[in-house]
């Protein structure tokens, strides 16, 4: 995400150094922070420029955790509303997109939780659509192999205990660090390093129990690779 040159104060000759040695998170962060206190004085602009910057990760963050595209918007939207009405008793003890991240995993929780709807087939599940419309280029054949091997990925991430699971989607498809994900979830960074280890290990386990599709076909080799890198079976019969 880009920074805002019309919300930062323009940097002095030594300001632009420094600048230069941040990290894009540490950018990130800055930026947010003059948001939120421009947004906490009452500017609408400005959260909603917040909205705009985590919006979409919010939203897939959402929809890995409750599987379903309606409760993933509903939650999205519930939790930009809530930090809206909140934003002036936030506080700064941790950063903005941690407090949000925060609000999206408690509530996707209670919105799986109290759901009673079940897809018909893994294979409608709008986490495959929205993965095969990214990974698969145009290419027919490698969306029929991206979609049956990632359904078969969700079915047993979805097995997963919550907060296993919750650390999965965080670091190996959120790509954060183990340190930010302890942070949104209250626990230890080696809490999280352990969850990925025993997930790795259930993974592998429901994928050999997992029910295959009709029709499979051989794996490219750079989805094998995939699979080998994160201690999965290749899954064809």
């Amino acid at each position: 995400m880009g920074t805002l040159p019309q919300v930062l104060p323009k940097p002095g000759p030594r300001a632009a150094s420094k600048g230069q040695m941040m990290s894009d998170r540490q950018r990130e962060a800055v930026t947010a922070e003059v948001l939120v206190e421009r947004a906490k004085a009452g500017d609408r602009t400005a959260f909603g420029e917040l909205v705009r910057r985590y919006r979409s990760r919010i939203l897939a963050l959402t929809l890995h955790l409750t599987g379903s595209e309606s409760e993933a918007e509903d939650v999205t939207q519930e939790v930009f509303i809530k930090a809206f009405r909140a934003i002036r008793q936030f506080e700064g003890r941790s950063q903005f997109f941690t407090w949000v991240y925060r609000m999206a995993v408690n509530r996707s929780f209670n919105a799986r939780r109290d759901s009673s709807r079940r897809r018909e087939s893994p294979l409608e599940d709008p986490r495959i659509d929205r993965a095969v419309a990214i990974d698969a280029g145009g290419n027919p054949v490698r969306a029929a192999e991206l979609r049956q091997t990632y359904a078969q990925l969700l079915w047993a991430l979805d097995r997963l205990p919550h907060d296993m699971r919750t650390s999965v989607v965080l670091v190996a498809l959120q790509g954060m660090n183990h340190a930010e994900a302890a942070i949104i979830q209250e626990c230890s960074p080696g809490t999280v390093a352990w969850r990925l280890h025993e997930a790795r290990k259930r993974l592998r386990i429901a994928l050999e129990r997992a029910p295959r599709p009709g029709k499979q076909r051989k794996l490219s080799a750079e989805l094998t690779s995939l699979l080998h890198a994160w201690c999965l079976p290749v899954l064809v019969p």
